[in-house]
């Protein structure tokens, strides 16, 4: 198979290749891709297209092998922190902070400090998955893979306005044709789910080390879910 057909095979399978898509340049996004697909297949994920890769990229059936947790981890672990909130006053909560010192950055001692980046590494690493290990928002658009579009625990990115940089993450669970719900945290100093205009979300991902999830369909509603919270 030549590149281009690698890269063919797989965006019919979901991979997120990029603006450039199947251009017949094996790139750092290509490489990433077939690491992410050899792992579902159950083969050594070196990124390297070779002759076992192609002969499973070829299979009718190899979505079979993409299955993924209905739930998975790092969203179970996020459901568990919902309602946590911060300290009043000068206060500060430990398990806030405890967030920041789970996602790699153990100096930051006040819940005061936006979190929701925090919110979203620590599950990650908490589930055993590597996140941004940045507190940057938007560092989670160029992480693991992309996706076309939202999936039960994937992690979607927001553009706050028209800056190039702010922002707000959060886990998606749930999603209709105008909003997506985000269960995150910093939103209005809290864990909790919150709806935010689907036209805003800039990026869905999903972890590089987990197979990517099958086709399914989300909640269009979540009962109890906030708008107009604040991110800041």
């Amino acid at each position: 198979m030549t590149v281009a057909e690698i890269q063919r095979a797989l965006l019919a399978r979901g991979y997120d290749l990029g603006p450039s898509g199947a251009d017949g340049d094996a790139g750092p996004r290509t490489i990433a891709a077939v690491s992410a697909f050899q792992r579902s297949a159950g083969l050594v994920a070196d990124g390297i297209a070779g002759p076992k890769t192609q002969a499973a990229l070829q299979k009718a059936d190899i979505s079979e092998r993409r299955e993924a947790p209905e739930k998975p981890g790092w969203l179970v672990l996020a459901e568990a922190l919902n309602g946590l909130k911060e300290a009043p006053g000068a206060k500060n909560n430990p398990e806030v902070v405890k967030l920041f010192a789970d996602a790699g950055f153990p100096g930051i001692k006040t819940d005061s400090t936006a979190w929701c980046a925090a919110f979203v590494n620590a599950v990650l690493e908490r589930a055993g998955h590597r996140g941004s290990r940045s507190l940057a928002a938007r560092s989670f658009e160029g992480w693991g893979i992309g996706l076309p579009a939202p999936a039960l625990g994937s992690i979607a990115t927001k553009k706050r306005g028209n800056s190039s940089w702010q922002g707000h993450t959060g886990l998606v669970v749930g999603a209709n044709k105008d909003q997506v719900f985000l269960l995150g945290g910093n939103q209005s100093d809290a864990v909790n789910v919150a709806a935010f205009k689907r036209s805003e979300i800039v990026a869905y991902r999903w972890p590089a080390d987990v197979p990517l999830p099958p086709p399914h369909t989300l909640p269009t509603t979540i009962a109890g879910a906030r708008s107009g919270v604040s991110e800041a």
